[in-house]
């Protein structure tokens, strides 16, 4: 009898093993094969809103009809920039918890600045000198990170950027590969940290000189006259002159050069050909490394810094930043048209951007919306003269961090704190106090102040919050009022503050299991990353805050049993 139970027992088991076994495969082959993450560097949410009648049918426009589309996404951290906003997208969750708090910030134990992905024990791959980078200074993984891991790596993860923290902050610790440009070489390295060498379809890249291609090239405006009505006129004092090219169109491309040679190759970076370049790069990516060709989801990260280099030097407001935005909607149209072409392809594309950008200062003083440079060495002074009045002789901020001042991060002295037996958090408040009485400082808040979690729900108060970690940050924070910033320059712009400018950024998802869809309730970069696991059936970042944007993705497809199993039940 209990022989008799056993046999019938195994037999329903592997009953319900059968039964489940189509229905796993079917809920693993439900994934898209490929997912495309695209990054636009400082780019505002307000840009898609004022060109959108200028977007061509197959690129912002498509996004913004047959995708979800997150209207009303911010970053909830300060600094908003270029390396937390890429790891606040990867690791979906805020800088406090994956430490990347700045592009640089003051390392104490090394008594070094250091930035966010540069690794002294790595090499250059790819060129014959340049500066090595590695993820090892992000804290928990990424979302590729858990897709390799998920797949016990057979899952690819290629990473693009101009940049060298956009490329690696996006791929993670586990990355087949993170390309970056050297722009004293011309073409994209790579690090030992992730190959000895570069692989074969990189290499006949770099062989071919992309970039020398464009070498003498004209930058000159290219779409109706109605579009950059949208904008300020062409030549205005307070923008940058493109290296090499001046301030207005057309922008001759050389870098002040006879040939292709360094100075070129930073010019270039600065303009919309850049960006072709690099989609290029990615479609070799996609062929070289077969991505999306088999089982083992992939995952592609293209970051595209041309656009925060030319807002910078020209402001959100100039007709460079239309022309570029007008360009990178046809960059756009041609990835999409690429993926859409490729057999069997089957791919999910999510688009946002790291930051946004505030407007040159003189301009909005123009427009008198109160725009200012705060200088650096003037928060110094102030708080030399402050502390040394309070306490005696300093040096009161670490010299070695004083080029962080304009990010509103102070770094002070231990060593004079130590040497005369004072209370850190009482030198910390006589310093904030002093910033605060420098026109154009709205706020400052201290270490102690975030240690002990005194924020009073003040909103902006819980931004810098999110973006203090214990061993990195600074120990005093500075924000300045609306369109003021710290700088020590006279013209171009920058980007850090809590405000919309710099927070409010695009977030949209398209592809075959996306629900199209505007939504205008609130969400964060952060939210992406989790809801990309979802679609993908992965574990969410180690770190993950952010929630599942659930209103954009269809519902699963059905799955159907099959009923072979069944029949043979019941003739048992």
């Amino acid at each position: 009898m209990r022989s008799s139970f056993r046999r019938i027992g195994a037999f329903f088991l592997l009953s319900l093993l059968t039964l489940s076994a189509p229905a796993q495969r079917q809920s693993q082959e439900d994934r898209p094969r490929l997912i495309v993450l695209v990054v636009i560097d400082q780019f505002r949410e307000e840009y898609v809103l004022r060109l959108e009648p200028f977007f061509n049918d197959r690129g912002f426009r498509r996004l913004l009809t047959q995708g979800a589309v997150f209207s009303n996404c911010r970053y909830e951290h300060v600094p908003t920039v270029t390396a937390p906003g890429h790891a606040t997208i990867a690791t979906g969750t805020i800088p406090a918890i994956h430490g990347i708090i700045n592009n640089e910030w003051y390392d104490r134990e090394t008594g070094q600045v250091v930035t966010s992905v540069s690794d002294p024990s790595r090499h250059v791959v790819g060129a014959s000198s340049g500066r090595a980078s590695s993820p090892h200074r992000l804290l928990g993984t990424t979302l590729a990170d858990e897709l390799r891991l998920s797949t016990n790596f057979r899952s690819k993860v290629i990473a693009l950027s101009y940049k060298d923290r956009s490329a690696i902050l996006l791929g993670g610790k586990l990355a087949n590969l993170a390309l970056w440009f050297d722009e004293a070489s011309g073409s994209f390295i790579t690090s030992d940290y992730y190959a000895n060498a570069l692989p074969d379809w990189v290499a006949r890249f770099n062989a071919a000189r992309p970039a020398d291609r464009y070498f003498g090239a004209r930058w000159e405006k290219a779409f109706p006259e109605a579009a950059y009505a949208l904008a300020a006129p062409d030549d205005r004092p307070e923008e940058t002159p493109l290296p090499g090219g001046g301030r207005t169109f057309p922008h001759h491309i050389t870098g002040g050069l006879a040939q292709p040679g360094p100075a070129f190759y930073t010019a270039f970076t600065f303009t919309p050909f850049a960006n072709e370049v690099l989609l290029e790069l990615a479609k070799r990516a996609i062929e070289g490394e077969q991505l999306g060709r088999d089982e083992f989801p992939d995952l592609l990260a293209i970051s595209f810094s041309t656009n925060d280099l030319v807002g910078h030097y020209f402001g959100p407001d100039s007709q460079e930043v239309v022309d570029l935005t007008l360009r990178t909607d046809r960059v756009l149209a041609s990835l999409l048209s690429y993926l859409d072409a490729r057999p069997g392809s089957d791919y999910v594309l999510a688009l946002t951007a790291d930051h946004g950008v505030a407007p040159i200062p003189e301009y909005a003083t123009r427009l008198k919306l109160g725009g200012r440079r705060i200088p650096p060495t003037a928060i110094r002074q102030a708080i030399e003269e402050a502390l040394s009045a309070r306490f005696g002789e300093g040096p009161w901020i670490e010299s070695k961090a004083l080029p962080l001042l304009s990010s509103g991060f102070v770094y002070l002295d231990r060593e004079t704190i130590a040497r005369k037996h004072l209370d850190p958090a009482e030198v910390e408040r006589v310093a904030a106090e002093a910033a605060l009485k420098i026109p154009g400082i709205a706020r400052a808040y201290t270490r102690t102040h975030f240690l002990l979690g005194h924020l009073h729900g003040e909103a902006i108060g819980r931004r810098v919050a999110a973006g203090f970690h214990p061993t990195r940050s600074p120990d005093v924070m500075l924000v300045p009022e609306p369109f003021a910033f710290i700088s020590g320059g006279r013209t171009g712009t920058t980007h850090g503050s809590p405000y919309t400018y710099d927070a409010h950024v695009p977030l949209i998802l398209f592809g075959r299991r996306i629900a199209p869809g505007t939504h205008r309730h609130a969400c964060t970069p952060a939210d992406l990353a989790p809801t990309l696991a979802a679609l993908l059936r992965i574990e969410f970042p180690a770190g993950a805050t952010g929630r599942i944007l659930h209103e954009a993705l269809q519902p699963p497809t059905p799955q159907a049993a099959s009923p072979q199993p069944l029949r043979k039940a019941r003739q048992r």
